[in-house]
């Protein structure tokens, strides 16, 4: 399976809170929602439907998980819903216990095991393995050269702060850009895929 990072993300790398004012507000964050302004149905809509019709199943992190586990199941007459309520999807946590994935087709992947659960599941045929949101399995995937593609959709906006996905390790990752598409609201949806140095 091919690991996929799709990402709403500030102009300076900031994933936090995308969808709502109390979604995330860790270390005091203040600017939930954010991408409101930003949303555009037929170009950052369609970057997540072309995802996600790609896709095998899902991987969240505990936070995330829960966020979209109180959303999606209770929405009906929706083929996106439909979707994200019917494929099967993987949690990293390491406190909810089995009984708390309420969730339809949801698999728990204890946090101490995940990069090596995640690499077998790379190693499995089939689809991508699509990450939405999730910021610190991200942050992992990346930091063990575990992504086999980004889709970066940023906003053009500046938050002063707050969680990103990418590594602060020191080390250079470069990366190849395979495609861009500009929204009339000024966003990039730009798809990444990771090159081996020369």
């Amino acid at each position: 399976m091919r690991i996929v990072i799709i990402e709403f993300m500030s102009l300076d790398g900031v994933v936090q809170a995308p969808g709502g004012a109390k979604e995330d507000t860790d270390g005091g964050f203040a600017h939930g929602g954010w991408t409101a302004p930003f949303f555009d149905p037929e170009v950052v809509g369609g970057a997540f439907d072309d995802a996600l019709s790609k896709a095998e199943a899902l991987l969240f992190g505990r936070r995330t998980w829960q966020t979209m586990a109180a959303a999606w199941p209770g929405r009906t007459d929706d083929p996106f819903a439909d979707r994200m309520n019917a494929i099967p999807k993987y949690v990293v946590t390491g406190t909810l216990g089995d009984d708390d994935l309420t969730w339809n087709s949801t698999t728990r992947i204890p946090g101490g095991e995940a990069v090596a659960r995640l690499r077998d599941l790379r190693e499995e045929s089939g689809g991508d393995l699509l990450v939405m949101g999730s910021s610190t399995p991200a942050r992992t995937l990346l930091r063990e050269g575990l992504v086999d593609e980004l889709r970066l959709i940023i906003m053009p906006v500046l938050l002063g702060g707050g969680k990103s996905i990418f590594p602060d390790d020191g080390a250079k990752r470069p990366l190849e850009l395979v495609s861009s598409v500009n929204s009339g609201t000024g966003v990039h949806v730009c798809t990444y895929r990771p090159v081996a140095e020369g």
